[in-house]
């Protein structure tokens, strides 16, 4: 960034402090609060990290000069006193890095000063992203409230007439019939409770080591798949404790890694399937429109063939299942328990590849 022609002023705004915005320091969004000539006169540490320069050199820089076509910031700076605020897309250059597609939007604050914020067009659509997820787990917790009600009742009334039916039948072919029934009235209470399990049961909280939720799980998986699979543990030590539910958080990982591993078939036969259990942690982080200070982050890695192209998209709804035979709850479920601890779950996969990527915040 080159210098601008003010490198001498200061920031008027309540909340910015000499050298940084502390109240534009909580959003994710990149903000530089400019003068008209484009001058910096403070930038948030969004937009520090997302440059990879410190915060003195961007302040006093001419802010038109970190876009590819600065002409346009130019020229919006200057009318920006007309509208109540402008937006475009641009691209947002960034020292030894590739350049940042962004959506700018300023506002004008007095006659010399604009506040120009920039979200990441990526991070634009993640937040959609998990908008829809979030709406679509609310939707789910509906559905599967009023499917209780709807078929709970007459399944049982069907499974208790089977039943009634099957004391009085002596032929056992015939019995046969009833016993079907029994078996496949049954089968849906079974899926039914499954789907009720995380609206049922009391959130349980106390205080939850992550590497201990991890344990458990590597010796149920170990346990159902003795042969032909490595777990890799690679743990980050210094994470905390925090306030959870421990048995959620187990069957939230777990649902995770018995998908992997069934996903593993060829290699598990050829002795070669690889899971790993990764801990990190996560700064400045933003879930669900909120950014945190930092957040726990569990990757589960598979080596599989990855999640089939036709249900990305879908992977989290319920009923949907890569597998012949699946219930399609397992992600369902894990991603609703994260999401009761204000987190999210993420995932990237190619063949060869699959990468589940658990964030909850933390204290």
């Amino acid at each position: 960034m080159s210098q601008g022609r003010n490198p001498t002023a200061r920031p008027t705004l309540p909340g910015v402090a000499e050298g940084g915005c502390t109240a534009f320091d909580l959003l994710s969004t990149l903000i530089a609060v400019v003068a008209v000539d484009g001058t910096v006169r403070c930038a948030n540490a969004a937009l520090e990290d997302a440059l990879g320069v410190s915060r003195k050199q961007i302040l006093g820089a001419h802010l038109p000069d970190s876009f590819s076509h600065p002409d346009q910031l130019r020229s919006m700076l200057q009318a920006a006193g007309g509208f109540a605020a402008l937006r475009f897309d641009a691209l947002l250059s960034r020292p030894g890095r590739d350049s940042l597609p962004v959506h700018v939007l300023l506002t004008r604050t007095d006659r010399e000063t604009v506040i120009v914020e920039m979200l990441p067009l990526e991070m634009q659509a993640r937040q959609e992203r998990e908008d829809r997820l979030t709406e679509q787990t609310r939707a789910n917790r509906e559905m599967f409230r009023n499917l209780a009600h709807e078929v709970k009742n007459p399944l049982g009334g069907i499974r208790g007439a089977a039943q009634l039916l099957d004391m009085e039948l002596a032929s056992p072919e015939l019995q046969e019939y009833t016993r079907v029934i029994i078996h496949e009235a049954d089968r849906l209470q079974s899926l039914v409770d499954k789907l009720l399990a995380p609206h049922r049961h009391p959130h349980t909280v106390s205080d939850v080591n992550i590497h201990e939720v991890c344990e458990r799980v590597r010796t149920l998986i170990l346990a159902e798949f003795p042969r032909g699979l490595t777990v890799v543990r690679d743990y980050d030590t210094s994470l905390p404790e925090f306030r959870g539910d421990r048995e959620h958080l187990i069957q939230a990982v777990l649902n995770i890694a018995r998908n992997a591993c069934l996903a593993l078939e060829e290699r598990l036969a050829s002795a070669d399937a690889r899971i790993v259990f990764r801990t990190r942690v996560a700064r400045q982080t933003t879930i669900g429109r909120q950014r945190y200070r930092l957040a726990l982050e569990l990757r589960v890695i598979d080596n599989g063939p990855g999640v089939p192209e036709a249900i990305r998209d879908r992977i989290f709804y319920p009923l949907v299942s890569g597998r012949e035979g699946g219930s399609g709850l397992g992600l369902t479920l894990a991603q609703t328990f994260v999401q009761q601890h204000f987190g999210t779950i993420e995932f990237e996969s190619i063949p060869g590849c699959t990468d589940f990527r658990i964030l909850i915040p933390l204290p």
